[in-house]
């Protein structure tokens, strides 16, 4: 079948009366008047709502979506911590620098690191720590926020920044991600390398508090030396 039986041919409206003419025409046969090209007649299709195909959400944008999301709430989670606490006062700062520096002559570089320049510390509970509470101590972190709470504790306990040392070695096994075990026991094994030993700081409260929390926890780092009691480390 050819084209031209598809398309029908074109007519000629009559300007003044509207009479349809015939393709040849060039007056109205009606009044006289002239006619122009209507053009061909034209099919239109309806398209109901139910054929209107929406576009499907891909993977990978429902990935991205849900990551933006996220974000978007531990953004809001981490300012909502530091709004509802205090930062430190000059006079702590200087005392918080001086145990990251005491680590770093030490060599704990990756804990340094974690201190220096991701961490934000506070000085005061923010809405979350005073919500779940704690029992007496030295620091509290919030992991993933890198967040870590010192209190008053921490600046007046600790006799030098050796033990201020130790305790922020602690809590920088937290913010790498270790549970309360995993740093304690970091700590204890560490103790010597950091300089923090018993016939220096047996006496103190830090080293006390420390070394009976360790015991607790791990009764086997004791069982060494003659008596079978002495620290392993």
């Amino acid at each position: 079948m050819s084209q031209e039986s598809f398309n029908p041919p074109s007519r000629r409206k009559c300007s003044k009366c509207g009479l349809v003419n015939a393709t040849s025409d060039e007056v109205c046969r009606r009044c006289g008047a002239p006619v122009w090209d209507d053009g061909p007649f034209e099919r239109t299709t309806t398209v109901s709502p139910e054929t209107t195909s929406v576009p499907k959400r891909t993977f990978l944008r429902r990935v991205v979506w849900i990551l933006a999301t996220t974000a978007l709430l531990l953004i809001i989670w981490y300012v909502s911590l530091l709004v509802s606490s205090d930062g430190l006062q000059p006079d702590q700062r200087a005392k918080v620098e001086a145990g990251i520096a005491f680590l770093q002559q030490h060599g704990f570089d990756r804990e340094v690191f974690v201190l220096r320049h991701l961490t934000t510390f506070r000085s005061s509970d923010s809405w979350w720590n005073r919500y779940l509470g704690h029992r007496d101590a030295y620091a509290a972190t919030n992991f993933p926020f890198e967040i870590v709470t010192l209190y008053p504790e921490f600046f007046d306990v600790p006799v030098d920044d050796c033990e201020r040392a130790a305790v922020l070695l602690h809590e920088s096994r937290h913010l790498l991600g270790d549970g309360e075990e995993a740093a304690l026991m970091t700590t204890w094994k560490n103790k010597k390398r950091l300089g923090w030993t018993s016939d220096r700081y047996r006496q103190t409260r830090v080293w006390d508090a420390t070394e009976r929390l360790t015991k607790a926890q791990f009764p086997y780092m004791f069982q060494c030396g003659s008596d079978s009691q002495s620290d392993c480390y």
